[in-house]
């Protein structure tokens, strides 16, 4: 177990945040040239250490290194490619048109870094989910405060280490502790705040920035469905659903939650994602749970919902922390299992009869982050983007629009706030600040300058009405 250093203490915290804060006008100023340099030496760092990463990760839970690789280090170098090649661009003034009413006046959007800045990351990913949005930060010319989780200490001392080698103290912290910690630091003013989590801790992070009125971005989760409807190609729809919630051993905010079955189809998918479970779980294959504690709240979930009537169509193996998936059906609305996002290897499935059925099963919960529909049907993808509303939505496959860089990526309503990746976490970490320029000593506003005449009144009425 890696001892929890001195960094935790109030006085260290004081000391980073006030020398962050005398940083930040020369870290704003820094140019694109100079933000790229920065980002290309993290992501040279990340490979470098790409050894170390898969030990630290094995030595929290077990993690395959194959999922480290997918999960931990690619998404962090893309992200960090595509700001690289795009960052210019970006930071430079966009021109915008100019209405008549404003007639001599020029305008413009100018991106201006927010200045000190705050991310607090969970352990599912601790690398992905930390230096990703740190990516979007330095490219923003911010200063940075990470802090990442303490239930995966060996990655969070890892982390240190390598963005040691990248970022003075004054730049880029990490800050490594336990809850009181992250209690510690979000007691003080932050330009920003971005937050991965739980719905439930997220509350008390919007709590507390509303202390200083500070902005927010908040990835949390939720209960994500998957619809298969009659049309769906079953056997790629069970692939790519066993593989969504077996990775990480489903500890993804973005993994299916729930199934919504077309019941005409119900038993040849059923075989089907068995079948498929089989394939992409094996013993060797998968991670553990991160600790003793969720390992126990996986159980509790999985004997509810059988106590409560379900059915066991796959897995339901428990070995301490390495659980095998399992697919339960019939879990009544009220068991907890239906109830609470799962975050873990377990997946309860319904069936319907009309898609609006469905699609009435999730109206009556929470938006969800991530939304996912298999169909071949034009008319059904139609009516569910219609009828629903989430933070995302993947037709015919799970996950991987996480990786696609010119979305933006983010919840809605209860399953968070803001979005990130790419250009969307860039703006997320500036403040787009609206320039008008008036070269001229005359604009056409001036002509209904007060008093008002009879003339000018004329002039009011025609530019309301069609100006």
């Amino acid at each position: 177990m890696v001892e929890l250093p001195h960094l935790g203490q109030p006085p260290r915290l004081t000391q980073i945040y006030e020398a962050q804060q005398r940083a930040r006008a020369r870290v704003a100023a820094t140019t694109a040239r100079e933000r790229i340099a920065k980002i290309r030496g993290l992501h040279d760092a990340l490979l470098a250490h790409r050894d170390d990463i898969r030990a630290a990760l094995w030595d929290d839970y077990r993690k395959p290194v194959a999922e480290v690789d997918l999960s931990e280090i690619l998404p962090v170098v893309q992200e960090a490619r595509y700001a690289a090649r795009r960052l210019k661009r970006w930071m430079k003034p966009r021109r915008v048109p100019t209405p008549i009413t404003l007639l001599g006046s020029r305008s413009r959007i100018v991106y201006e870094p927010k200045g000190v800045v705050l991310i607090i990351s969970p352990w599912n990913f601790p690398f992905n989910l930390t230096l990703g949005p740190l990516v979007s930060a330095v490219a923003a010319g911010n200063c940075v405060v990470v802090k990442p989780s303490e239930l995966t200490p060996h990655a969070a001392a890892c982390m240190k280490r390598i963005l040691a080698e990248v970022f003075d103290e004054d730049e880029v912290a990490v800050v490594e502790g336990d809850s009181s910690v992250a209690e510690a630091l979000l007691r003080k003013k932050w330009d920003h705040i971005f937050f991965t989590g739980s719905p439930r801790v997220g509350q008390l992070v919007m709590k507390a920035a509303a202390e200083y009125l500070t902005p927010v971005t908040l990835e949390l989760g939720g209960k994500s469905p998957a619809i298969i409807d009659r049309t769906a190609d079953l056997d790629e729809a069970a692939k790519k659903i066993a593989w969504g919630k077996a990775f990480n051993s489903g500890q993804i905010c973005i993994a299916p939650d729930y199934l919504l079955v077309d019941e005409s189809i119900r038993a040849p998918f059923v075989e089907k994602l068995r079948s498929a479970f089989e394939t992409v779980s094996s013993e060797s294959s998968r991670g553990w749970i991160v600790n003793a504690h969720h390992a126990g709240r996986m159980k509790q979930l999985f004997d509810d919902a059988v106590k409560n009537g379900a059915d066991v169509l796959a897995g339901g193996t428990f070995n301490e922390r390495n659980i095998a998936p399992a697919v339960l059906e019939n879990a009544p609305e009220s068991s907890q299992i239906m109830q609470q996002e799962i975050f873990g290897p377990l997946l309860p499935m319904q069936t319907y009869r009309d898609l609006g059925e469905a699609l009435q099963k999730i109206a009556a919960r929470e938006k969800p982050l991530v939304l996912y529909l298999f169909s071949r049907d034009r008319e059904v993808k139609a009516r569910v983007l219609r009828e629903t509303s989430a933070g995302g939505t993947v037709m015919n496959d799970t996950l991987i629009h996480f990786y696609q860089l010119n979305l933006p990526f983010g919840g809605i309503g209860h399953s968070g706030m803001g979005k990130a990746h790419g250009r969307f976490g860039f703006e997320a970490f500036s403040n787009a600040r609206g320039i008008l320029e008036q070269p001229l000593t005359f604009s056409g506003i001036q002509l209904m300058y007060p008093p008002y005449t009879k003339l000018k009144q004329k002039l009011i009425d025609f530019t309301v009405k069609y100006l």
